[in-house]
């Protein structure tokens, strides 16, 4: 019995279930669905999906605008029946996978496997086969709704949408702009200043040979920025083009929107009309039938009343034809692409979009553990464009000009030149910092002249203070008595504010301290100095514990 229905089916003979938007009349032959609007729904899915490129966008289109997919019912006393349901992903998907819509007679695409059978339930266990493993492909058989070529362009790009290591991925959220058509990485995301910050990271060798480090890791912001450079400049040919389509389109996609429209109206007008027809050839006196029937007379035209309404509300937000100020409007836009794409109002799935629409995939290498990435963009004609990124990197010894840095720094500091100066000198001859940055600052410069052994070039000394201003016996700068005692600044200052030290201020400097600390003083400075941290508090608290002891008197 199988090998009969096979044979009949390579016949092109046996009769199966078909889908919505497809008819098979008495004789056998199949013919579009007569329902107009069944047609034009079924278009408009395709038409969206090649514009949108994703199952759930269009899923949010169709909900966006209201329209539903009409439906035949195959069983029931209603059988052959015209439904008219919300749609949903699984229906979507079963009507972009099916060939059917290409005018493709076909059987066998989906086969049970005996291992995922389960016995109780002999429709389970349905495994989809390879295009290459159908039992029957017969093209040109049914009418088509699109072509073979599209047909094949839409399983490609359903295929690419599936979360895989071997596919692109449709656009996720996320600022990672390149996320996807760089292959053999994944996205990772930190959070840094309350934001996420994306970054590239191919984990293979660690995840599948134990490396103790990652095959390639670096901050996305580099590599997004080269994208997004060659992607507009790329882009800027086409602005005269795309502002002359770009209107053109708008137009178009509101006119379908708006048959659509027409044909919903029409229809309710119909159901109307065949309700009060209804009510009317009932005998009056048959009171059971006409209370009824006045009922679904007056639902009809509550939902005409409500359709109309909301024809409306989509006239006066989304008018049929543009206006002069709209087209103008359009137009700049669409010849300004930096703008637009800068745009408060582009979204980063929209710059994702636009990138993937002409970006094959993006190929980087990092030198070593340096700042150096080589990167090359594989666009979608064929073409390649090559380029050098720098990104950060942890380390100052990891950047590739880090030897040649410390041979400046050395010789720049038994010039007798400081920190700040060599500082200078670096960002002027075009030295950067490891992790991002314009300059490399005077405290990383002083880090690794001490690191180095270099002198510390000039002594910045304090000016000298007017006559009668100058520290007078048995007093010192706060400065030099802090180096005096082997203490910081800051130390001296909460002393000051204990009246531990006895200070004064220059009149001519007020934010210069002179401290007075004869002999006597600088012996209980030094005693002080030795304690251990948190004596003072201790103390305080075993007097307080003492004299709480005491009997009272």
């Amino acid at each position: 019995m199988r090998n009969g229905r096979i044979n009949k089916a390579r016949r092109g003979e046996l009769s199966f279930a078909l889908p919505s938007g497809y008819l098979r009349r008495p004789s056998g032959e199949v013919v579009f669905d007569p329902d107009e609007q069944v047609q034009s729904v079924i278009r408009l899915i395709f038409a969206q999906f090649e514009r949108i490129g994703t199952l759930h966008g269009v899923l949010r289109y169709l909900v966006a605008n209201g329209i539903q997919l009409g439906i035949r019912l195959r069983e029931g006393p209603d059988k052959g029946t015209l439904e008219w349901r919300r749609p949903n992903r699984m229906t979507l998907q079963t009507l972009l996978h099916n060939p059917a819509y290409a005018g493709i007679y076909a059987y066998g695409r989906r086969r049970a496997d005996p291992r995922r059978q389960d016995p109780a339930r002999p429709s389970t266990g349905r495994v989809v086969q390879a295009r290459d493993e159908w039992l029957v492909m017969i093209p040109d058989v049914l009418p088509a709704y699109i072509t073979v070529t599209q047909f094949e362009a839409n399983e490609a790009k359903l295929a690419a949408n599936r979360a895989r290591a071997d596919a692109t991925g449709s656009v996720r959220n996320g600022p990672a702009l390149a996320a996807g058509l760089i292959f053999c990485v994944i996205v990772r995301y930190h959070t840094q200043r309350s934001r996420a910050v994306p970054e590239y990271v191919c984990s293979r060798e660690a995840t599948n040979y134990g490396a103790a480090h990652n095959c390639q890791l670096l901050n996305a912001a580099c590599v997004d920025a080269f994208v997004e450079g060659q992607v507009l400049a790329a882009l800027a040919p086409a602005a005269v083009e795309v502002s002359l389509r770009a209107a053109d389109q708008v137009v178009a996609e509101r006119a379908e929107l708006e048959r659509l429209w027409s044909q919903r109206l029409e229809r309710a007008a119909y159901e109307a009309d065949r309700a009060r027809r209804c009510y009317h050839l009932a005998e009056p006196e048959n009171r059971l039938v006409v209370r009824q029937l006045e009922k679904d007379w007056e639902s009809a035209l509550a939902h005409q009343q409500k359709l109309r309404e909301e024809h409306a509300r989509f006239t006066r937000t989304s008018p049929r034809t543009l206006t002069a100020a709209e087209r103008h409007t359009i137009t700049a836009l669409a010849g300004d692409i930096a703008g637009l794409w800068h745009a408060p109002t582009t979204t980063i799935n929209d710059r994702k979009e636009i990138v993937r629409a002409i970006v094959d995939k993006v190929i980087v290498t990092v030198s070593g553990t340096s700042e150096r990435v080589q990167a090359s963009i594989v666009w979608a004609g064929g073409a390649t464009t090559c380029g050098e990124l720098v990104r950060p990197v942890q380390r100052l010894d990891q950047l590739s000009y880090y030897p040649a840095m410390i041979g400046r720094i050395r010789e720049l500091a038994a010039q007798g030149i400081g920190a700040s100066g060599i500082a200078d000198r670096l960002a002027a001859e075009g030295y950067r910092p490891a992790k991002g940055g314009d300059r490399i600052t005077a405290t990383t410069v002083r880090d690794l002249m001490r690191r180095l052994g270099c002198p510390a070039g000039r002594v910045h000394r304090h000016r000298p203070a007017p006559a009668g201003e100058e520290p007078g016996p048995d007093e010192r700068w706060l400065k030099h008595l802090a180096a005096e005692l082997q203490m910081t600044t800051s130390t001296l200052y909460a002393w000051i504010n204990r009246g531990w030290i006895t200070a004064r201020r220059e009149s001519c400097w007020p934010h210069r301290l002179i401290a007075h600390a004869d002999q006597r003083e600088l012996a209980e400075l030094r005693e002080r100095r030795a304690r251990p941290p948190g004596w003072y508090s201790r103390r305080l608290w075993t007097e307080d514990d003492n004299t709480s002891a005491e009997p009272n008197p």
